[in-house]
């Protein structure tokens, strides 16, 4: 691998690992982490109380350019994996289900966004 891509591979571990904490912090409990499907990957799956959250996490140089980084392509692959992990997981069939966001920058606090975009 090149180094600019390893660079970029644990600056984006790295914002997984405080969006984890950060959720944590506000009572989430991670039921996965990073988990992949064949139709895409979920970076973080959190439970609180009955909410069962599908949570993306976006790093780029500030949380600006971050949030205008997750397409209409990109939601209906982070839709399609949740209901992929969903069919594997039917105890969690009856929670309530979002979709988060969480930006990510250097030397910035998370921003959690809940309910990021609508299923």
């Amino acid at each position: 691998m090149r180094p600019k891509r390893v660079r970029a591979y644990r600056s984006g571990r790295f914002a997984e690992a405080v969006a984890g904490l950060l959720l944590r912090l506000k009572g989430h409990r991670i039921v996965a982490q990073r988990y992949k499907t064949p139709v895409g990957e979920i970076d973080l799956v959190a439970l609180k109380g009955k909410r069962l959250a599908f949570i993306e996490v976006k790093r780029r140089k500030t949380t600006e350019d971050a949030a205008w980084t997750l397409p209409a392509r990109q939601r209906r692959r982070i839709v399609r994996a949740a209901q992929y992990w969903l069919a594997g997981h039917p105890d969690f069939s009856n929670h309530d289900i979002a979709f988060d966001v969480v930006l990510a920058a250097p030397w910035r606090w998370p921003q959690h966004i809940e309910n990021a975009f609508p299923v």
